[in-house]
């Protein structure tokens, strides 16, 4: 173990690294709180085992095994002589270390550290303990890799963003420590923590690997999983204010139809208006638009794709996704396709189209509010034509929208052939998750608009007149973003809308 581990580390709670499933509760907990990543005992012996297996088997075998003891990729038939197995791992490092354009968030690259943590830990990686318990020390000190959003294929797992992310525990590339981007070496110094040198096969099972795409998939996932809630406060409310009618939501209708998520959302509506004045006053139309007549269509069809990609993914989280993949049981190392992230790929595309369109029938509710329709004031303020009041939030709306149409524009049916061919088909999972972020996010603001804009006309129906619980979930959201008497800068109210929703907690 280097010198300088376990030294200086403040006394918190502890989150241990077991052969336990991650959930998604897990990761909420260790997003939210500060935690001490410990190893487990079964977990450091699975390692070791794992180890000693593969040490047993270099000694005993002349043939080549793939990136132990050969090159890598169509370097495959390199054969490397064991004085120059250390070198060839983190020259590996070295030479993949070519992640480029903008910073991933800090949050993502702590999921990242955490997830490929814990895929080692389950022992078929060929990895040593004291590897492992160094990026637990990362990740303990908040000693957090420089990664760049761009650069993997998502094919050979997400090599050049892992190849970035482990440069710091051989004391090279960049960290953020203490909100300062610094030299690695710089950080571990100030901890007591000394640089390490890999095994054979070590680098390989350090860059090998989903763990770019699923921390950016679980980072969407858990956004999204409340987006969707929140998703039917916002058309709640919009419907109140735009004196909707409640049949739609009326049960037997959706049990004609079951599906689950439109079932769901059907059922939430109904909760949400329970008891309101204006959902259950006689209504002079016998219809509503789409936007709202179908939102258990919509919004629960959002729903289901959402908790597809959510089984997807803590699948993905809980694998061995690194290459060669080792069995010591079996007497068997296997050189396969684990790494591979057609699995998130083409469902990160699938979850970006399911999230674009809660925001696309969320902007078409916002235009019949501000429309003058049903008795609303147009633009939903005093004195219109003096006041554009919420005229261009919509515009805002509309252009976020067009934009996720675009980015739904699927990464995982292209494919670039690398490495002389022998990566002949890749996923382009890392684009596809890196633009889902963008998407969820834009969500986040579409949906703001609209609470902003429902909540502004509810005040002129009545707010007195709607449910309890959307007048809890209104004053709440009042406690930061006001009612709108005469036209102001609207941009910082939408920011604010987007911090109340970034904070705010939904059951």
């Amino acid at each position: 173990m280097p010198n300088g581990m376990n030294q200086n580390i403040k006394t918190m709670r502890t989150f241990e690294i077991s052969h336990k499933p991650l959930d998604f509760s897990d990761l909420v907990k260790l997003l939210n709180e500060d935690h001490q990543l410990v190893l487990s005992r079964d977990a450091e012996n699975a390692i070791q085992a794992c180890r000693n297996y593969l040490d047993e088997k270099m000694a005993s075998v002349d043939a080549p095994i793939y990136g132990i003891n050969t090159g890598f990729g169509s370097l495959c038939k390199v054969f490397i002589g064991a004085d120059d197995l250390s070198k060839l791992q983190e020259n590996l490092v070295k030479s993949h270390a070519c992640g480029i354009g903008d910073p991933v968030r800090k949050e993502i690259v702590k999921l990242m550290l955490l997830l490929k943590i814990h895929a080692l830990s389950i022992g078929n990686s060929g990895v040593y303990p004291h590897t492992v318990k160094m990026l637990i020390e990362l990740y303990n000190r908040n000693i957090i890799p420089l990664v760049f959003e761009l650069g993997s294929l998502g094919a050979s797992g997400d090599l050049a963003p892992l190849a970035n992310m482990v440069l710091p525990i051989l004391g090279l590339g960049e960290v953020f420590y203490k909100g300062v981007r610094m030299p690695s070496a710089q950080a571990l110094e100030s901890e007591g923590l000394k640089p390490i040198s890999l095994g054979a096969k070590e680098g390989l099972a350090l860059l090998n690997g989903t763990q770019f795409m699923s921390a950016h998939g679980v980072y969407a996932m858990l956004k999204a999983q409340k987006l969707s809630k929140l998703s039917d406060y916002a058309a709640a409310l919009s419907l109140e204010a735009y004196d909707g009618r409640i049949d739609p939501f009326y049960e037997s209708l959706h049990t004609i139809r079951p599906h689950k998520g439109q079932i769901e959302t059907a059922k939430q509506m109904r909760d949400l208006l329970a008891g309101s004045k204006l959902i259950s006053q006689a209504k002079a139309h016998v219809q509503d638009p789409y936007s709202f007549r179908c939102v258990p269509q919509v919004h629960g069809a959002s729903k289901e794709v959402i908790y597809h990609v959510a089984d997807i993914l803590k699948t993905e989280i809980n694998s061995v996704t690194d290459n060669p993949t080792i069995f010591p049981d079996e007497d068997m190392i296997v050189s396969g396709g684990n790494f591979h992230g057609q699995p998130l790929a083409i469902n990160f595309d699938y979850l970006g189209i399911g999230l674009a369109e809660l925001g696309s029938i969320s902007e078409r509710r916002v235009y019949r509010l501000i429309s003058g329709q049903r008795d609303l004031p147009e633009f939903l303020v005093a004195n219109p034509g003096l006041n554009s009041g919420f005229m261009i939030p919509q515009y805002a709306a509309a252009a976020i929208v067009s934009q996720n149409k675009q980015l739904c524009t699927p990464a995982s049916v292209d494919s670039i052939s690398s490495s002389n061919e022998q990566e002949d088909h890749v996923s382009m999972g890392a684009n596809a998750a890196t633009k889902l972020i963008r998407i969820v996010e834009n969500l986040e603001r579409i949906l703001a608009i609209e609470l902003f804009a429902a909540t502004q006309a509810l005040e002129f129906k009545g707010l007195e007149k709607t449910s309890d619980n959307l007048k809890v979930f209104v004053a709440e959201f009042r406690k930061t973003i006001p009612f709108i008497k005469e036209d102001v800068e609207m941009y910082r109210h939408i920011d604010a809308a987007v911090g109340f929703i970034q904070n705010v907690s939904i059951e």
